[in-house]
C-alpha cells in the first residue's frame, strides 16, 4: 500500500503539508529562532502529534468494541532529541489518559498495548530509531 502527501513552501519557513488520500492539510513552521512566523507546529512536532494521533486513534476503537464508555482519550507525548545534527529523537514516551464512565483497568491496559504492540504503523516505525515507551493511566466521568 503507497502513502502520498506533498509539502509545498509558503514562504518564510511556512510549509503547507497536503494529504492525497484526505486532502486535509496542515501548516508546519520552522520557528522564529529560523526566520519562520510562528504559525505553526513543527516538523519534528508534527511527528510526535502523528504517533500520538495514531495510537490513539486504535484505543478508542479497541474500547468501544469491548463496550467500555470512553469520553476522552488525552495522550501527552515527550521526545528527547539528540543534541547533535540530525537531532533526531532517542527517546519517545507517551502517556495515554483515557476517561469514562465505569472503564475497567484490563481494558484500558489491554487497549494500550495492543495498540502500541500490534496496531500503530506510526509507533512500529518510531521503535525501529529511538527507545519508545508508554504508560497509562483512566479516570472516571459522571
Amino acid at each position: 500500500m503507497t502513502m502520498k502527501t506533498k509539502v509545498r513552501w509558503a514562504g518564510d519557513m511556512t510549509f503547507i503539508g497536503h494529504g492525497e488520500n484526505t486532502k486535509h492539510g496542515v501548516v508546519m513552521d520552522g520557528g522564529t529562532d529560523i526566520g519562520g512566523l510562528g504559525i505553526g507546529a513543527s516538523p519534528m512536532e508534527m511527528l510526535l502529534m502523528g504517533v500520538g494521533g495514531c495510537a490513539s486513534v486504535d484505543i478508542v476503537v479497541i474500547m468501544q468494541k469491548a463496550r467500555q464508555d470512553i469520553t476522552d482519550c488525552i495522550v501527552e507525548i515527550t521526545g528527547e532529541r539528540r543534541e547533535e545534527m540530525p537531532r533526531r529523537f532517542t527517546k519517545i514516551h507517551l502517556h495515554f489518559i483515557l476517561s469514562g464512565k465505569g472503564l475497567k483497568a484490563n481494558h484500558a491496559e489491554r487497549a494500550v498495548q495492543l495498540s502500541m504492540e500490534k496496531y500503530c504503523s506510526a509507533s512500529a516505525t518510531l521503535q525501529e530509531a529511538c527507545d519508545l515507551t508508554w504508560d497509562w493511566e483512566s479516570s472516571e466521568t459522571g
